[in-house]
């Protein structure tokens, strides 16, 4: 009997791959689709980067390597975090992952019993939800809405804990919204969550250079909740090197402990190589990434103009990252006289089929009456995606 386990059933396939394995489909079928759908910059590794990978490979980094990550790039990620966060994490509280997503995977699993209650603001990364239910943990979520930045408040946080309460995940620079977290704002975080000493938090910070308003704010900053809190950042994101899969935590020794024996008996240590190449990433001047994010502010910037022109959609001003979340209820119940748009995954598949532009639904992290638009792409294929999309938003009725 073809049967798989139940643990496999309460998972749902990602929505962004599921996005861009469709994208791809469509184009070898000879469509001219532009997918704006994965969180992928379209950005090449820095050539530095790449030649610290090929210096490992000549220096022969091609065996087991410790589980939680060579020593002398966790030391390079302990430099990192007190430069760029003001965070003392030593190499013996970091350990590398492949990718960010195992990362946080290695620490719900390691954390969270069944029946643990994990609160989860809207919009979320459309993994987070997914990773409790593995764990067989409940997701609780917090609802927010576009006009406060898809934010939660220190009141809203606080009416969600119960005594189940193990846990709360969020990112900053967030996926899919772009939104951040002032420092203020945090602290009011953190003000609930230090009075619920066995309440931990997940800060996913794997945007952090992607910040178009200032410094870089972590929730760890704050000494009363240090020990509350697991940092989570990578590589892949502000260097472009999301096939390296490089991701690493900054925890509590004990915390660190933990991910290292749960990784232990999934993958090991990550490849060798990219943690050679890792190392060249972290130790940079952060600086180094600042063409890039100049192009991404540009983007941000055209892909809101030409939003902003189309009636109907609701948008307001992402503050990181490279994804836009635009409301899009006010199309809910109207048709071109051939397709209905009942909701927001009626519209990205009109939209799909309509103006070959790939986007991902945003019932898929957690608000149903958005879309997430990644310009993670050329200003080319922007303004020619915008261009498709008001078109063709013009005909429903």
């Amino acid at each position: 009997m073809q049967q798989v386990s139940d643990r496999l059933n309460r998972l749902t396939e990602s929505a962004t791959i599921a996005m861009a394995r469709k994208s791809r489909e469509l184009k070898a079928q000879g469509r001219d689709i532009i997918s704006l759908s994965l969180g992928e910059p379209d950005f090449n590794t820095p050539d530095f980067i790449k030649e610290a990978a090929k210096e490992g490979i000549d220096q022969n980094y091609t065996k087991y390597m410790p589980v939680n990550g060579y020593e002398d790039l966790r030391d390079a990620i302990s430099i990192k975090f007190k430069r760029d966060n003001d965070l003392d994490y030593n190499a013996e509280q970091i350990v590398v992952s492949t990718g960010a997503k195992q990362s946080i995977a290695n620490v719900m699993m390691s954390l969270v019993n069944p029946g643990d209650e994990v609160i989860i603001p809207a919009p979320y990364w459309v993994t987070y939800a997914d990773i409790v239910a593995l764990a067989e943990g409940v997701p609780v979520i917090i609802e927010t809405s576009i006009e406060n930045d898809f934010k939660i408040t220190a009141d809203e946080l606080e009416a969600a804990i119960t005594d189940k309460t193990r846990m709360m995940i969020y990112s900053s620079p967030c996926n899919p919204t772009g939104s951040l977290y002032s420092k203020d704002e945090l602290r009011n975080l953190a003000n609930v969550i230090v009075q619920y000493e066995n309440v931990l938090v997940i800060s996913d910070e794997i945007y952090e250079h992607i910040n178009f308003v200032g410094k870089h704010q972590s929730l760890a900053q704050f000494p009363d909740v240090y020990d509350q809190v697991i940092t989570i950042n990578g590589v892949s994101k502000a260097f472009a090197m999301t096939g390296w899969r490089i991701g690493y935590i900054g925890a509590p020794t004990w915390i660190a402990q933990a991910c290292t024996k749960m990784q232990g008996q999934i993958t090991s240590g990550t490849c060798g190589i990219a943690q050679r190449a890792a190392i060249a990433a972290v130790l940079a001047n952060p600086t180094v990434t600042s063409e890039m994010k100049e192009a991404f502010h540009k983007r941000r910037d055209l892909v809101l103009g030409m939003l902003g022109e189309i009636e109907g959609v609701k948008i307001n001003l992402p503050e990181g990252a490279f994804y836009v979340f635009p409301d899009i209820s006010s199309f809910f119940g109207k048709s071109d006289g051939t397709a209905t748009v009942n909701n927001a995954d009626d519209l990205t598949i009109y939209i799909l089929e309509k103006a070959n532009v790939a986007l991902v639904t945003g019932a898929a992290f957690g608000a149903p009456n958005c879309i997430r638009i990644s310009y993670a792409a050329s200003e080319k294929n922007l303004k020619e995606a915008m261009t498709r999309m008001g078109k063709v938003l013009s005909e429903l009725k």
